[in-house]
């Protein structure tokens, strides 16, 4: 039999072992939300940028977040329409700047183009990855057994993002829209570069034709009679994305003026 000693002796190395183990899938974030002050970004429409995500949290719970750094209004002095140059872009080495930050992964989300055409929301910290600028814009939840890098994983499913924001689209300007299946609109806030590279502007006018829409979704196209305001409520905006990445904000709840 196992004496007292030795067997208190390994109690305490299997207490150390699962504590080192939860530590090795536990991260935290940089609080560069703390200081965000409020900001206004104009003459978005079909203005190129990308994103960087930080992600921490516990991977061992599947209760992860992600850091967003957003390029807007940065890396800019060559071309004020391009926040992301594709030199910068293809620069910025995940697996290091994992070490670097100390965090469970790092995501390159981008580039991406904004279809509407102006923003306010709190921003916080820049940062520069690898020679490319972004500053903290907002922080999410990621859904449980979420696969980033999967084309398409997070297709038509909804889900919820902490930020204080309104964004803006402008009389007499396309909005691109899904139709859920219960009938409220999502407008797109930004098109995708990432799964289909050759998209443009021009081509979210028939982009319902390349798109694989999950049952009782629709897509279409809409001048708008009305400027269209967007908000965030109570803190918490409701966005989803298309098979393609593409991403839409919710016209329901109170969150915007009207639903076109």
């Amino acid at each position: 039999m196992m004496d007292a000693k030795l067997r208190k002796a390994l109690s305490a190395w299997l207490l150390g072992l699962a504590v080192a183990v939860s530590l090795a899938g536990c991260a935290s974030l940089p609080q560069d939300g703390a200081d965000a002050k409020v900001m206004r970004f104009d003459n978005l429409r079909d203005m190129r940028y990308g994103e960087v995500f930080l992600v921490g949290g516990n991977r061992l719970t599947h209760n992860l977040e992600a850091a967003f750094y957003n390029t807007t209004g940065l890396n800019d002095s060559a071309d004020p329409r391009n926040t992301c140059p594709e030199a910068l872009w293809a620069k910025v080495n995940p697996e290091m700047l994992k070490k670097q930050y100390d965090v469970l992964d790092v995501f390159k989300n981008g580039p991406r183009h904004w279809t509407m055409d102006w923003i306010e929301l709190p921003v916080g910290t820049e940062r520069n990855f690898d020679g490319l600028k972004a500053r903290w814009m907002y922080q999410v939840k990621l859904p449980e057994h979420i696969n980033l890098e999967a084309k398409g994983y997070t297709g038509y499913r909804p889900t919820k993002v902490e930020r204080k924001s309104q964004m803006g689209f402008i009389k007499g300007k396309p909005v691109f829209i899904l139709d859920d299946m219960k009938g409220n609109p999502w407008v797109m806030q930004a098109y995708s570069l990432i799964a289909d590279p050759s998209l443009t502007y021009e081509g979210l006018k028939t982009l319902g034709s390349k798109l694989k829409l999950a049952p009782g979704w629709k897509y279409r196209v809409q001048v708008l009679d009305q400027d269209l305001t967007i908000k965030a409520v109570d803190g918490i905006a409701h966005i989803v994305q298309d098979d393609l990445g593409n991403t839409y904000d919710l016209c329901a709840g109170g969150s915007s003026n009207f639903k076109p």
